[in-house]
């Protein structure tokens, strides 16, 4: 089990970085983080903010340095890639204002000097938005981006010795072209997932890229794989982190868009491993309160703890941080102390409120904006009654499609006939759990996610007992989907999948 905990003044001393998202934050060793650039208030920023571990010490260090215009440094800009090779942080491309770039630059972190870089070969165009990753101690791998007219599917392998780019000639099958998702070394594999794609929709997929080592060993042709690993996948997002922690890798945070006749964003702040023993993606258990959802954040690794900072909900920018800390870390231990309503009471409910997806509606009216932000950002838990649940009874729509299908005619009757209502309820309910998603014809998603709804607050909500979860597969563990899904006008078609599958899991709590 791990804590989210804020962060305190007592964690540091000197002055942390002032909010920003679009930066990036890398690990120099086992002593320190750097933090460069960012965005914030619509300004481009070029401060450089260095996290001392053994000392607990933010400070900006005065560096030295001479680019070709005569700069100490790189300019301003946000969404750039920066990858660290032992005491060396290698810093390429990026956006300034409406400008992409594709200067490069390294900072010696030793003596604190930034050395504008003339490199060869194959040079990558000026882009924002690509991801780039480590490989061994030498090499730096980078992927896709944007350069303002096309989303890139290119790969880039830098010598940072000899400083050397190469595009790398992959064969076969390729990735949509994308930008803003991550792209992490595992072993000999460079992992894909996620990000926007051409003709701007957000993607969900996983991709693993071989044929990136040069040992007389390896000797692999380069070339790209889809993985579909089994477990609890992420939804399709761009702008989140995903960090290495030992035998997993964390997802956290990230950008999509939710419904389905009207379009709204989502952000998110759930966490999700691949696991890389199991080989399959899972919930990341945490008994408490997460941060506010963001993307374009940082997340680094200090040993057993993660460090949040930063990132943006498509309102506001953040400057907080947060520890993510195992439980017998010392720093969880704050949380003892901490106002009994900081920890959910019920485990499931706990489980449920950490993963449940925060959403935020953007909409040209401000009123709009803060109505589906206080209904969407919220966990299943028995203080939300924004869902107006009503019996399946006094469910006229429910019932017209029930009486339907039974052949009972489809006006609901006033008169009384409670028994032939029920039998119309619970043919409509095994109708739907024998069905799969292609057979629902539309007209029935709304009844269905209404139904839904109604077995949730029934089952969990009312007083269902623990051992009723705990004997079950059921969901509730994790997260309710679709349960503050207003109407069936939000859904997207993949949802529908999903919300039968869940749909399905109420059922047998049912029998």
């Amino acid at each position: 089990m791990h804590y989210w905990v804020r962060a305190s003044p007592s964690d540091f001393t000197g002055t942390v970085p002032q909010p920003r998202s679009g930066h990036t934050a890398v690990n120099i060793g086992k002593s320190k983080i750097v933090v460069f650039g960012g965005l914030v208030d619509k300004q481009f920023i070029s401060d450089l903010c260095v996290y001392d571990f053994e000392n607990k010490l933010w400070f900006q260090p005065d560096c030295s340095g001479n680019g070709s215009d005569g700069q100490v440094g790189p300019s301003s800009r946000a969404f750039h890639i920066s990858v660290a090779i032992d005491c060396h942080m290698f810093v390429f491309g990026g956006r300034s204002g409406s400008k992409r770039l594709g200067d490069f630059w390294v900072l010696d972190t030793d003596i604190w000097q930034w050395s504008e870089l003339t490199s060869f070969g194959d040079l990558p165009s000026p882009r924002d938005f690509a991801a780039a990753s480590a490989i061994g101690n030498r090499k730096i791998v980078m992927y896709g981006g944007w350069d303002g007219k096309k989303w890139l599917s290119d790969v880039y392998v830098l010598d940072t010795i000899s400083l050397e780019w190469m595009e790398l000639s992959v064969s076969g099958s390729l990735p949509p072209p994308r930008c803003g998702h991550t792209a992490t070394m595992v072993e000999k594999r460079m992992l894909v997932y996620g990000g926007r794609g051409g003709g701007g929709p957000i993607m969900g997929d996983l991709w693993a890229l071989k044929g990136l080592l040069e040992e007389v060993e390896e000797n692999e042709t380069p070339g790209w794989t889809q993985l579909k690993l089994p477990g609890q996948a992420p939804s399709p997002r761009c702008g989140h982190t995903i960090t290495s922690g030992g035998h997993y890798l964390l997802l956290f945070g990230g950008h999509g868009t939710g419904g389905w006749l009207s379009r709204y964003d989502i952000y998110y702040n759930e966490c999700i491993i691949l696991d890389r023993v199991s080989v399959q993606w899972k919930r990341f258990p945490t008994s408490n309160e997460p941060p506010p959802a963001r993307a374009y954040h940082s997340m680094t690794s200090i040993g057993s703890r993660y460090l949040l900072f930063g990132g943006f909900d498509g309102k506001s920018t953040f400057g907080d941080l947060w520890w993510l800390v195992p439980e017998d870390d010392p720093i969880a231990k704050r949380l003892a102390s901490s106002p009994a309503t900081n920890i959910p009471e019920d485990e499931d409910l706990a489980m449920a409120k950490k993963t449940q997806l925060s959403h935020e509606a953007s909409q040209k009216e401000e009123s709009v904006v803060s109505e589906l932000q206080k209904r969407l950002d919220i966990s299943v838990s028995i203080s939300v009654p924004d869902i107006q649940v009503i019996d399946e009874l006094e469910d006229k729509e429910f019932l017209e499609l029930a009486l339907s299908l039974i052949g009972a005619g489809e006006k609901v009757s006033n008169n009384g006939e409670i028994s032939n209502n029920q039998k119309a309820a619970q043919a409509l309910r095994d109708h739907w759990g024998k069905s799969t998603p292609k057979l629902i014809p539309l007209k029935e998603i709304g009844p269905l996610l209404c139904d839904y709804q109604r077995l949730i607050t029934r089952h969990h909500i009312n007083g269902a007992s623990d051992s009723q979860f705990t004997e079950s597969n059921f969901p509730g563990k994790e997260a309710y989907q679709f349960y503050h899904v207003k109407s069936a006008s939000q859904l997207r078609m993949d949802d529908i999948p999903k919300l039968l599958e869940e749909y399905k899991q109420l059922l047998s709590l049912s029998k």
